[in-house]
């Protein structure tokens, strides 16, 4: 019997933990640096690509993916080394997908041309608005204007390109929100990335907001409103959510985003990156230190990973459940069964369908766009049940 990843597939994600400057609203794993010794930074990712290579021979890997932090900031040179080597350990899949996230600054734009030689087939650009005003808010170092010259020169280079904005921002309008969406989707975009603005503990929004000094933050009903027209402007543009905040047109979806969604494997290298492996039948929670001193000097010494945990098969199920009812396509009831050893609860899943947060099609259980707008509540009652 194949193992439980093989329905999801393989992937594997790099880590590049610094940025130019720190954004007020962001939690990742991001570091600012005066300097950086790109050289040694790509023997350490080279050494965990040929550990973790020696660990999963004769898989077939579905994508890589590039994020951070700003992996635009990486020298074309040191992304073309990464790429050769990981196609020198593993057969890739048809449709491999080789993602970069960038910023749209004018300097990083100018790198597009040496990423698409590297191999790289797909970037992400963090746009985040089409507001001047807002993009200060948000402290963003780009424009508008940068940020369609950078789409441009990407689109010019790259089949496939996504960009991320950001809905619910401070004293931002319905009808501004509609007006910005709808501009982007005259980009004749395929893939669009769009998050509601959450304040975390531990940045400056959530210092802020501690303090009563994060002003104009949008009501809940607001947000729910900016929410339901994102799915209303978005599917009447041929996008739709084929997850909780993301939408593309059929065949542009995320392939690596996927793999997480669909609960496949995924290795993780760099500072804080995390990933899912299985081995022997078993399937592992990998963990590496945050601290980007620390992971190098680690990752040159012994290697780059700090833990590595067996999960249980219930909690497997659990993981599986969490992540598949984010997708529109839902998950297979059956393959939650075979990891949790039971089904779902039959009153929960009817429950759910009274109320219409779910749908279910045969094997297969779906949020509906309620349920997918209120996922917490609807986990909630099905890992209660």
């Amino acid at each position: 019997m194949p193992d439980d990843w093989q329905q999801g597939g393989f992937g594997l994600y790099l880590h590049w933990p610094f940025c130019q400057a720190k954004c007020p609203y962001c939690d990742f794993n991001s570091h600012v640096a005066q300097h950086i010794d790109q050289t040694r930074w790509l023997n350490a990712y080279l050494a965990e690509i040929d550990r973790y290579a020696a660990q999963t021979r004769g898989r077939i890997l579905t994508s890589v993916f590039f994020g951070g932090g700003t992996p635009s900031l990486m020298d074309p040179d040191v992304v073309a080394a990464i790429i050769a080597r990981i196609k020198s350990h593993w057969p890739t899949a048809n449709d491999f997908e080789i993602t970069l996230e960038a910023n749209p600054t004018s300097v990083e734009a100018g790198r597009f041309s040496g990423y698409a030689q590297a191999g790289v087939s797909r970037v992400s650009m963090g746009i985040q608005s089409l507001n001047n005003r807002d993009l200060q808010k948000l402290g963003r170092r780009h424009t508008v204007e940068e940020a369609y010259k950078a789409f441009d020169i990407a689109r010019n280079h790259f089949d496939r390109v996504s960009f991320d904005l950001i809905y619910a921002r401070q004293d931002q309008t319905l009808p501004e929100w509609k007006r910005e969406l709808t501009q982007a989707l005259d980009l004749a975009i395929d893939h669009l990335s769009l998050y509601q603005l959450t304040i975390e503990q531990g940045t400056a929004f959530g210092d802020r907001y501690a303090i009563g000094k994060l002003r104009g933050l949008p009501a809940d009903s607001l947000a729910a409103d900016m929410y339901d027209a994102t799915q209303d402007i978005c599917g009447a543009a041929g996008l739709s959510a084929y997850e909780v905040s993301n939408h593309a047109k059929d065949g542009a979806e995320s392939r690596h985003n996927l793999i997480y969604w669909r609960y496949g494997d995924f290795i993780g290298i760099g500072p804080g990156a995390h990933g899912r492996l299985t081995q022997n039948g078993i399937r592992y929670a990998t963990d590496t230190v945050h601290n980007p001193a620390i992971w190098l000097a680690q990752a040159e010494e012994h290697g780059g990973e700090l833990s590595r945990t067996a999960i249980d098969p219930v909690d497997q199920a659990g993981e599986y459940l969490m992540m598949g009812l984010r997708l529109s396509e839902g998950i297979d009831t059956d393959r939650y069964a075979a990891l949790a050893g039971e089904g779902l609860d039959p009153q929960s899943l009817q429950h759910l369908q009274d109320i219409g947060m779910i749908e279910a099609l045969g094997r297969r259980i779906q949020t509906t766009p309620k349920g997918r707008l209120l996922l917490n509540a609807v986990l909630e009652t099905l890992l209660a049940g």
